[in-house]
């Protein structure tokens, strides 16, 4: 990756995380710190990695992602309305009545959604049917999920990726967003899940351990991936991250796990952003 690649993808997490925070700041409500510790991976993935068309979103051949946590809806709505599935202006008008963009994604409803999420585990279930479908119909495509380590509680969760290393699914990419913390605490405290590489290994998949906020490092695991496709096993991405990632106040407090800030607390977040945005560009 060139210099001028990463300054693209970091700026452009910039703008996916100030939509986040004008979002839920709009709605009163939602998941930021989620959100924003998942925001460059899904920089990452639509702008290097996934084979869609925002003007041809059901086309048969493309790619799926599944947002497995569904919670984290408001940075899926910005990657994808700054990828040209929908306009960016309406992100303003999250979880509002008669709005597209719901709490959490709709495959009815959204342009760009493969699947309706939000009770945790199914969605890395319905990412395993996609992957064997695919490969029963004969179609070159790549799956991608994307799950929370709170969610590695849910025994639906470890059906699924045992039926992914049966059913030899080498074309699915699992990617966990370690941040360690869940609603009602530290993840570790909860239902600790660790090790999670030793667990996903154990089920039979292929695991690589990354910072999830190193866009080297993400595009290092998806080259992984695209290798490890050579073979027959699932490919798991556990990466580490922080809850609420480039707001200072909201980093690693597990109190913006479901609370949107407000507006003045918004205004806050944003002018940290807007340095962060001034550093990339080095003025």
């Amino acid at each position: 990756m060139t210099h001028e690649e990463k300054k693209e993808l970091e700026l452009f997490a910039v703008d996916m995380r100030e939509d986040i925070l004008r979002s839920t700041t709009a709605a009163g409500s939602g998941h930021p710190g989620g959100s924003l510790s998942a925001t460059d991976y899904l920089a990452y993935l639509y702008n290097k990695e996934i084979n869609v068309d925002p003007k041809n979103p059901k086309k048969t051949d493309r790619d799926r992602f599944v947002l497995s946590k569904g919670h984290a809806a408001p940075a899926l709505y910005s990657v994808l309305a700054r990828k040209g599935f929908f306009p960016v202006e309406d992100l303003i008008n999250l979880r509002k009545k008669n709005c597209y963009l719901q709490g959490h994604p709709s495959i009815n409803h959204t342009p760009g959604i493969d699947m309706s999420t939000g009770s945790l585990g199914q969605g890395i279930s319905a990412a395993c049917g996609m992957a064997k479908g695919s490969k029963v119909l004969g179609l070159n495509i790549n799956v991608y999920a994307l799950l929370g380590d709170g969610e590695m509680a849910e025994g639906e969760v470890w059906e699924a990726v045992a039926f992914a290393a049966h059913y030899k699914l080498e074309n699915l990419c699992i990617a966990v967003d370690v941040n360690g913390l869940q609603i009602d605490g530290k993840t570790s405290d909860v239902m600790n899940s660790e090790p999670l590489d030793k667990r996903f290994e154990a089920f039979g998949c292929k695991v690589i351990r990354i910072n999830g906020h190193n866009f080297d490092e993400i595009e290092n695991a998806f080259k992984f991936f695209h290798e490890n496709k050579k073979g027959t096993q699932p490919t798991v991405i556990l990466m580490n991250t922080i809850k609420g990632k480039g707001v200072s106040f909201m980093e690693n407090e597990v109190g913006w796990h479901g609370k949107a800030a407000k507006p003045a607390e918004c205004e806050k977040a944003i002018a940290e952003l807007e340095i962060a945005r001034k550093n990339i560009l080095g003025c």
